[in-house]
């Protein structure tokens, strides 16, 4: 897999490259190196790809630097060495394809992955060992016994899906086994199991099999039947039969294509029940109704881990429940896992301190039962598309049980060089979106925090998922991760990303353990203070991620190391600091991403980051200046600026960002020159998405500060392509003011108003008032005593949210006729308005719609 990111990586870089820096020779021998990179991105050629890489970025640096300047340009001589050891490599790949019986040869060029094969060398692997004793499954198996029993007549498919593991194999035999299954509702019963490799041939066989119920079933009998044969015959035997097929463990499309016509629709109540690792292969066999397993909570992985090692019949002893329930705990619910685990704990004392040993050591036990756990879960990063491969073994970059929002993951990727638009009309960042949902319908990447329409803020991967990576970086030399205090090696390692996840560390054994090459460096450690100048020798650098968690104020940055402006191929920088931002970090000309995650603090950036003209992304953690552009220069790339500072919100500035998707301003503590009557024009930002802005002082304590804040919502010109309005600590508003401004927009779907003081407490919107597109409206410790609406002023309404709105009686009953609602949720409200939320569902269950939710939390108590 290192093979293909490398090759990747270079192709990127070829295509991102200055033309004015080359001469027409130099151009004519990059291309050759760009189509060999071609070539090799299907033969797995790693070493040689990042060789490339490294001559090309080294002599782009050393012109940017004057160290090399001959006419300006790349020489063509720089590059002849290195196209020799191309052409030279690609004959030998040349030369071994031209032999069919050394054509495997090829893969010994990069055999290093754990998963070496396809699952012919399991071919019976699935998801749980013959002991398939699992509990929490009964109400999985009442919704799929029901589904093969019940309607509709005609043949129906009915799919399980989940991740490898996770016992959606147990669940199909559970339902398999069923007396009224096997000897009551069904005629015929088959069984058959689909490798990764597939062979119609043999899943014909295996279901004449079942069907003819023959023990001594002998395929060298049907020898001289092709597949079209073998097909007539199965559909001849199940005529006029009702019967039951399990296609378990299916892995794509084409091969249910290739499936799905061989068992017949004889409108008699037929089923298929299919199991797959792959959501989308699920919705594609039938999009109604798919079951998706769910990892097992706390006490049934307890109860699985007990009847596994116990038995049933046995009870546990009682001293070692806490720390059995620690153990399964770091199993997450994955029944496979706590299988493995199981039969480790069942082979060794059952004393507390040998348990303790297990807890503690459980992601090095896991790994030594490869065959068992990580060889069944590399089944499906095994069938991966190799595009998809870098992105899955990235989060490896990221410690257990991290959460990596999707925004920061998509534009590390992006950094990388793990995406390509490959001439398709996406975005880099479209295409990106499309792998990771790819990666989390194979149910490789696992969804955390969702938005309310279901797109994903932030993800990670299991426990052993993870484990699994680890594994496979090492072994393909993708990454270097340092789990534990880094020993010095007495050679550097030859890779080029490298992820310390240590508690705390030194910079300097850090660098010590790092190539001049490497690309990327992601820091989750505390560092010292002093780091000024580690970075400096690291010429390719491409990643930089300081993240230190939880960092002692005392090690805090206090000025950005003038060192990291050198690193002219920077394309993702995030770096905890608290004061300004040099001039020089113009220098970073390839810099797609900058996160400066300091403590709050109102900061300036230099005029000279409008030269930056490849910046997507700034996040910074104050109030931050923006000053006035120089001429007619453009950030035609930026698509979000979060911290903005409100003074800064300029025409002048906006028509600098015209392609900004996402803003987020802030209203400083200690600004002088906002004028309450100064409108906040964003009309210009035609592609502006998301929109918040958060005051930090309320005009009604302090007057002092009142002019920072705006005095109405009329003083805010949107954008009509706003789709989400947050406002915090917003005052001197009127709730008509919704009306005039925020209603006005088409497309907005989401509108939050939190802890914003309006000059009136009462909200009444007339018949003609329609928040046409709203969908989420959340309502957070406002002052808002009464509300008088209807269902036509929010009619497309789905979540309603109300929190410590402490004054509010009661929500308008009229909600309850919204079509649309499924959820109202009160935080700490009015127990009156409590009741009203209850009464409203009540009343909709009464008329038979138990579509409407609703969720009480923190209630307040009664006076």
């Amino acid at each position: 897999m290192a093979a293909y990111s490398a090759v990747i990586s270079l192709l990127q870089t070829l295509e991102q490259r200055n033309p004015e820096l080359f001469h027409d020779h130099t151009v004519q021998t990059l291309d050759f190196i760009h189509a060999t990179a071609e070539y090799f991105q299907q033969e797995k050629i790693r070493v040689v790809a990042s060789d490339a890489e490294d001559v090309v970025e080294l002599k782009i640096r050393q012109i940017i630097n004057e160290l090399s300047w001959t006419f300006g340009i790349l020489q063509h001589q720089d590059l002849l060495p290195l196209v020799e050891k191309m052409d030279a490599t690609k004959q030998q790949v040349l030369d071994i394809l031209s032999h069919d019986d050394d054509a495997d040869q090829i893969l010994e060029l990069s055999r290093d992955s754990l998963i070496d094969t396809p699952s012919t060398s399991y071919p019976m692997l699935s998801d749980q060992s013959k002991d398939d004793i699992v509990h929490g499954l009964d109400d999985d198996l009442e919704i799929i016994l029901k589904r093969l029993t019940g309607p509709p007549s005609d043949l129906d498919i009915v799919t399980i899906s989940g991740m490898g593991g996770i016992g959606k194999t147990t669940l199909a035999r559970k339902a398999y086994d069923q007396l009224e299954i096997r000897y009551h509702h069904f005629d015929t019963l088959a069984w058959v199991t689909i490798s990764q490799e597939f062979r119609g041939r043999n899943v014909l066989l295996e279901a004449l099999r079942c069907i003819l119920k023959l023990t001594d079933f002998n395929a060298n009998d049907y020898d001289m039947m092709d597949e079209s044969e073998l097909a007539d015959l199965v559909q001849k035997n199940l005529k006029g039969r009702r019967y039951l097929v399990v296609v378990d463990d299916i892995w794509s499309r084409d091969v249910w294509d290739n499936i799905r016509g061989i068992f017949p629709n004889y409108n008699n109540g037929s089923r298929i029940l299919l199991t797959t690792r792959e959501t989308e292969v699920a919705m594609y066999a039938n999009a109604s109704s798919p079951h998706e397993m769910n990892l097992l909570n706390l006490d049934n992985s307890w109860k699985l881990l007990c009847d596994k090692v116990f038995r049933q019949k046995h009870g546990h002893p009682p001293e070692l429940e806490e720390v059995g329930k620690e153990i399964v705990e770091k199993c997450q619910g994955l029944p496979l896992t706590i299988s493995v685990i199981a039969g480790h704990l069942s082979n060794i004392p059952r004393t507390l301190g040998v348990w303790k040993d297990t807890a503690r050591t459980l992601s090095e036990i896991i790994a030594s039962y490869p065959d068992k756990c990580l060889g069944v879960l590399g089944l499906s990063y095994h069938h991966l598309p190799n595009r998809l491969k870098p992105c899955f073994l990235s989060m490896s970059n990221f410690p257990e049980d991290f959460q990596v929002e999707t925004w920061r993951l998509i534009q590390l990727w992006i950094a990388e060089g793990f995406i390509r638009t490959f001439g398709s009309d996406k975005s880099l960042e479209e295409v990106a979106v499309d792998y990771l949902e790819d990666l989390i319908s194979r149910n490789l990447i696992q969804p955390g925090k969702r938005r309310f329409n279901g797109e994903i803020k932030a993800c990670g991967v299991h426990d052993i998922l993870r484990e699994f990576c680890l594994k496979e970086v090492e072994m393909t030399k993708h990454m270097y991760v340092e789990r534990t205090y880094p020993t010095l090696p007495a050679l550097k390692h030859n890779v080029r990303r490298f992820s310390f996840q240590t508690l705390s560390c030194s910079v300097d054994d850090c660098c010590k353990l790092l190539p001049p090459i490497a690309r990327s460096i992601y820091l989750f450690s505390h560092l010292d203070p002093i780091i000024h100048e580690y970075f400096s020798r690291f010429n390719l650098l491409r990643v930089l991620v300081i993240f230190q968690i939880d960092i002692d104020p005392n090690f805090e940055l206090s000025s950005f190391p003038l060192v990291i402006t050198k690193l002219f191929h920077l394309r993702y920088l995030q770096f905890p600091f608290h004061f300004n931002i040099p001039e020089s970090i113009s220098e970073l000309q390839n810099l797609q991403t900058l996160i400066c995650s300091g403590f709050p603090s109102d900061i300036t950036l230099p005029v000279k980051i409008w030269t930056m003209k490849n910046l997507r992304y700034i996040r910074l953690g104050g109030s931050t200046y923006l000053p006035i552009r120089i001429g007619e220069s453009t950030l035609n790339y930026l698509e979000e600026f979060s911290g903005l500072c409100s003074t800064s919100c300029t025409n002048e500035v906006f028509s600098g960002i015209p392609n900004l998707k996402r803003l987020i301003i802030e209203v400083p503590l200690l600004c002088n020159d906002y004028s309450p009557n100064r409108l906040m024009d964003m009309s210009s930002l035609r592609k502006l998405e998301a929109f918040k802005c958060i005051c930090w002082v309320q005009s009604s304590v302090d007057t002092i500060n009142s002019s920072v804040i705006p005095a109405s919502l009329e003083d805010f010109v949107f954008p009509t392509s706003l789709k989400r309005l947050s406002l915090t600590r917003c005052s001197n508003f009127i709730w008509e003011d919704l009306s005039s401004t925020v209603m006005m927009l088409p497309n907005l779907e989401v509108l939050k108003l939190k802890s914003c003081q309006a000059d009136d407490d009462v909200w009444i919107l007339t018949d003609q008032d329609k928040f046409k597109s709203l969908k989420l409206l959340l309502l957070s410790s406002l002052n808002l005593d009464r509300w008088k609406a209807t269902s036509d002023n929010f009619p497309n309404l789905k979540r309603l949210v109300l929190k410590y709105c402490n004054y509010l009686l009661r929500i308008p009953t009229d909600f309850g006729e919204i079509a649309t609602l499924e959820s109202i949720e009160l935080h700490g409200c009015f127990p009156s308005a409590e009741d009203s939320a209850r009464e409203i569902e009540q009343e909709q269950e009464d008329m038979g719609n138990n579509f409407l939710k609703v969720y009480i939390r923190d209630s307040l108590c009664k006076y």
